[in-house]
């Protein structure tokens, strides 16, 4: 009889319990082991996100952040790239040299305003979309879902801008003297792409390069998953990929 009541009393109790108190057992369970919920799935992949944005942005608003990788250093337009052969051969190379640092300076210059952006969309992902992410088989997921969502709306925001910038650190003077050299030399075909967009593009390309290679590290580097949070999320993730 006593064990019947007890367990009549344990019904009641969890029947009738506050959704607060149910809440806090969920996260002392939680934290003894079980499986991350959908929600914290959510919660770890924005923070990993915002944690890749914010790194990305920052290393490449710095100076020669763009000019100085590599990988993301913009140069001449596909279409333009024989006005710089041309240029550099008949001794413009230092107009040539400007107009690519210029470029990459209204990068590094419009990287400054791409954090906030970025933070915003992430906001915008929802906890399905976080958990098929998480557990799918590609390591750059989020960045490839990020990128295929936000890049319109980044380009319209973007792109003003690129523009501002482009003459604020002088690459639309350094462009037009290039352009105009070129077009002036016989015989050539006379050309002239569109800067703004051209930029915009490859500033958005490059953040979205660093991003990937935040969430790969994040990913794959366990010393990377700078909080709890990320530890246990992606940790997770590890484990459902081990038994794949």
């Amino acid at each position: 009889m006593k064990i019947i009541i007890r367990t009549t009393s344990l019904v009641c109790i969890l029947l009738f319990a506050s959704c607060e108190t149910l809440n806090q057992a969920a996260g002392v369970l939680s934290q003894a082991g079980i499986n991350p919920s959908a929600t914290e799935i959510a919660l770890g992949l924005k923070q990993a996100l915002e944690v890749g944005t914010g790194n990305g942005s920052d290393r490449l608003s710095a100076k020669d952040g763009f000019l100085g990788n590599l990988a993301v250093k913009i140069l001449f337009p596909p279409e333009a790239q024989k006005v710089e052969k041309t240029l550099r051969s008949v001794g413009l190379g230092s107009l040539a040299d400007n107009v690519i640092t210029s470029l990459n300076r209204a990068a590094e210059d419009a990287a400054t305003e791409a954090k906030p952006i970025f933070v915003s969309a992430i906001k915008q992902m929802t906890i399905n979309d976080a958990v098929n992410i998480l557990l799918g088989n590609q390591n750059d997921a989020a960045t490839q879902y990020f990128k295929r969502v936000t890049s319109a709306q980044l380009a319209a925001k973007f792109n003003p801008i690129i523009t501002n910038s482009l003459g604020k650190v002088g690459a639309t003077k350094y462009w037009s003297t290039a352009m105009t050299s070129y077009n002036k030399i016989p015989l050539v075909t006379k050309i002239n792409p569109d800067l703004d967009d051209y930029v915009t593009q490859k500033a958005i390309d490059g953040l979205f390069y660093e991003i990937a290679g935040e969430e790969l590290k994040i990913r794959t580097n366990i010393s990377a998953r700078s909080t709890t949070l990320l530890q246990r999320v992606f940790g997770y993730a590890d484990q459902n990929k081990a038994k794949q």
